[in-house]
């Protein structure tokens, strides 16, 4: 692991604990508490409702390979991103073993998994845009200019990834071919997956749309912590408040599952909209417990699938 990556790490959490005794230590835990054991299987629950879903943006891409593995391969990458201390990059890597693990070629499994990170920034700057104007007309408020900043920085690399993404294909296929000729083969195989997708429009704008939805039910989950602690928010609000913290959280893309600047953002926003700043640490926390309770089992049995691999073929 790099050590930008085990700094940033150790910042975030220095964060998240200033945090939690700057707001208060006893409201924090009131405001968790409140939820209670029967409302926090109740936030489970919904976030394993949302991966086929998530699954579903992602099987469009390659609707001739098994459905489930790509609700399994997506539930992986989401555990590898949030619980492991790596970057979210990291998370897509794993999830995309996992897909191999499945049966998927690793060709495949590679470029449907970038397409699908494509397609999700597509829908992520409908997201956005529309939680930014949401923002505007339920806050009365303006963003803080740090803020705006990052979401600025965030709309203009999905823009330029979406738009360069295969030159740049094209530009690694040509540099392997030319100075790493044993994996050449590969490159091609890869590329040729790729543009196979792209090839596809219609499959693209499904995947496109399936991944707004997506982000609109995270948004649902978040009114759904807020209300079973105590809060008052209606969807289109959640929605404002979620779209913000998406771009937060993609501007900290190397930044261990965001940690420190998912609960900072939580805490500024929430009180835009009258509620208090315990309540965003709340939310955040409840969410970190949710991702360790799911995403734990779920890199373990990926772990015991890999195992069981190694063991029955020592050589691959």
């Amino acid at each position: 692991m790099k050590f930008g990556v085990i700094l940033a790490a150790f910042a975030g959490l220095a964060v998240v604990v200033w945090l939690v005794f700057s707001v208060g230590f006893a409201a924090v835990s009131n405001a968790i508490a409140a939820v209670g054991f029967g409302g926090f299987g109740l936030l489970c629950l919904f976030a394993l409702a949302t991966f086929p879903v998530l699954g579903a943006a992602w099987f469009a891409l390659m609707p001739e390979a098994p459905f489930l593995s790509f609700v399994w391969g997506r539930i992986v990458r989401d555990a590898a991103g949030e619980v492991l201390p790596f970057s979210q990059l990291g998370g897509v890597l794993i999830g995309v073993r996992a897909l191999i693990l499945r049966g998927i070629a690793a060709s495949s499994a590679f470029a449907s998994s970038i397409v699908d990170v494509t397609t999700e920034m597509m829908a992520q700057i409908v997201f956005i845009l529309t939680g930014v104007a949401l923002f505007t007309a339920r806050s009365g408020s303006e963003l803080p200019a740090a803020t705006l900043t990052g979401i600025v920085f965030v709309l203009a690399g999905s823009v330029a990834f979406i738009v360069l993404q295969r030159r740049g294909l094209v530009l690694a296929e040509k540099l392997a071919e030319r100075f790493i000729p044993a994996v050449a083969r590969q490159t091609r195989e890869f590329h040729a997956a790729v543009k196979d997708i792209y090839e596809r429009p219609s499959r693209l704008a499904l995947s496109s749309t399936i991944h707004l939805v997506g982000w609109i039910v995270s948004a649902v989950g978040t009114w759904l912590t807020i209300r079973l602690i105590g809060g008052h928010i209606d969807i289109a609000s959640a929605i404002a408040i979620e779209s913000i913290l998406c771009a937060l959280r993609s501007a900290a893309v190397f930044v261990p599952g965001a940690l420190g600047v998912q609960e900072a953002g939580y805490v500024l926003m929430l009180p835009l909209f009258g509620l208090p700043p315990e309540m965003g640490l709340a939310v955040s926390l409840l969410k970190r417990a949710r991702e360790i309770v799911i995403g734990v089992p779920a890199l373990l049995m990926w772990q015991g699938l890999e195992g069981r691999r190694a063991l029955a073929a020592p050589d691959a």
